[in-house]
């Protein structure tokens, strides 16, 4: 097909503006055309248009042929998506989007495309999680290396908690990020067999599809124990917020997944406050969903 023609203002998006702020960001930023049009050539590409949501990476719309829809997806360099292909592939498509292709070097992968792509979000709230009650069991599939492991990330998360939290200006009360540091030193050795995880799987990165009816799309993996996989669906206030729907999702989910509801607590506590920070500022929302959990 014929090569992409996309300059910079093609390859903008609002998402991606924070990148601006870093001399990595911008760089990246300036090469994102040519990255586009590089896959574009190599993989025999028809580009579209970018998708509506980016943030550490542009997805587009593309055509691998005339009847096959694809995804372009190039990634800005990140810990939390370092696996993402690694990832895609061990799934193989078992209730998550296939991985096509993947170039390491422009860290660009050539995805299923999910139609209709309407979010899960869009169910009410029991329905949704009848669809990850039934998601969950597939993806969590025996894992290790070289995925990066949940005491790992848990480590660092308590490294940089306590400077963060004295930087921001203590944004909440000390209990609670003791709390979070408690379940970050007691729950990483402890923990059940080990199965590759998405540590962002909200209702959002769930999408609508024609191979099953729901695929799971942008994995940030690691490989730990069951009780954390929960975590972003219990915090996710895609499915609604308020602490009354937060602690019924921790219920619900490690109920009828067999999960310790101990367990599965302290992780999406602590991994709510770790990703509560943006600089030397806190996202309210995640603090307050935070001392929900602290709660009972």
């Amino acid at each position: 097909m014929q090569k992409s023609e996309l300059r910079h203002e093609g390859v903008a998006h609002p998402g991606l503006d924070w990148l601006r702020s870093s001399e990595p960001g911008r760089a990246w930023l300036a090469a994102l055309p040519r990255l586009v049009d590089e896959c574009a050539e190599q993989w025999s590409l028809q580009i579209g248009a970018p998708f509506p949501y980016a943030y550490a990476s542009l997805a587009l719309a593309a055509k691998l042929t005339e009847d096959v829809d694809v995804v372009l997806k190039i990634q800005f360099p990140d810990r939390e998506s370092e696996h993402e292909a690694a990832a895609l592939a061990h799934w193989d498509g078992d209730g998550a989007v296939r991985l096509l292709a993947h170039d390491p070097e422009r860290h660009a992968l050539l995805l299923e495309r999910c139609r209709p792509g309407t979010p899960l979000s869009t169910l009410e709230q029991d329905a949704a999680l009848d669809v990850m009650v039934g998601l969950l069991p597939r993806l969590w599939k025996p894992a290790a290396a070289p995925f990066r492991a949940l005491a790992d990330e848990a480590e660092w998360w308590s490294g940089y908690l306590p400077s963060r939290w004295e930087r921001a200006g203590r944004p909440f009360e000390r209990d609670l990020l003791d709390a979070a540091l408690d379940a970050l030193e007691t729950l990483p050795g402890s923990q059940g067999p080990q199965v590759l995880l998405h540590q962002d799987l909200h209702a959002d990165n769930v999408l609508g599809a024609e191979r099953e009816p729901w695929l799971v799309i942008d994995p940030k993996p690691l490989a730990g124990e069951r009780e954390f996989g929960i975590a972003a669906l219990v915090r996710g206030g895609e499915l609604g917020d308020g602490k009354p729907l937060v602690h019924y999702r921790l219920e619900r989910l490690s109920a009828e997944l067999n999960l310790d509801r101990e367990r599965a607590r302290g992780w999406t506590l602590a991994q709510t406050l770790a990703w509560a920070f943006e600089g030397d500022d806190v996202v309210p929302d995640l603090v307050e969903c935070a001392r929900w959990l602290l709660a009972e």
